[in-house]
């Protein structure tokens, strides 16, 4: 062989090794967003592609990263289990309001954990999505119930809403407990 054929040669095997190099870490990526993400990652890639999808879970995670989240001190889960029985007490007189009240709570409770103030409910369901995947779509469900209830509320979707949100509620206290 002359030596140009040994260059070319040695030129290919470089790009198929990075290239392999390349599709691994690709496939570790995807791998680790599967992982973290649960069922969020199915419905970012439905909803957006793959790219796109992968792409904002990345984003996602790495804003994540810059929060400090805290555990709540046992007296203070059971400050907001006992506010969460109130509220449920209320549904059978005033679904609605109850259900508000129940949204408030798991809001405050993910504030208090150290979760963004202010954040609008989708922002903060996919940065709750990173540290409790499988309640953050019931969160934006429940959202969506109330949201969704007009003049002639219906008494079914806001049930569904305060067993959205008491998922929610029962996940992150429960990790909480967990941590602490």
């Amino acid at each position: 062989m002359d030596a140009w054929e040994w260059i070319v040669l040695g030129v290919a095997i470089a790009v198929a090794l990075l290239l392999a190099l390349a599709f691994v870490r690709i496939r570790q990526r995807r791998s680790h967003l599967k992982e973290r993400f649960g069922p969020e990652y199915h419905r970012a890639v439905a909803d957006m592609g793959l790219g796109a999808g992968e792409a904002q879970l990345h984003e996602i995670e790495s804003e994540r990263e810059h929060l400090e989240l805290r555990d709540l001190p046992p007296l203070t889960r059971d400050r907001y289990l006992d506010e969460w029985r109130q509220a449920e007490s209320r549904f059978v007189s005033d679904p609605r309001d109850a259900v508000r009240a129940a949204e408030r709570i798991v809001v405050r409770v993910l504030n208090e954990r150290g979760y963004p103030d202010g954040e609008d409910s989708q922002q903060l369901a996919a940065l709750v999505s990173v540290d409790h995947p499988d309640v953050a779509d019931r969160y934006r469900h429940g959202h969506a119930m109330l949201d969704g209830v007009d003049g002639a509320s219906s008494t079914e979707n806001l049930r569904r809403a305060m067993l959205d949100f008491r998922a929610v509620l029962e996940d992150v206290l429960e990790q909480s407990r967990t941590a602490a």
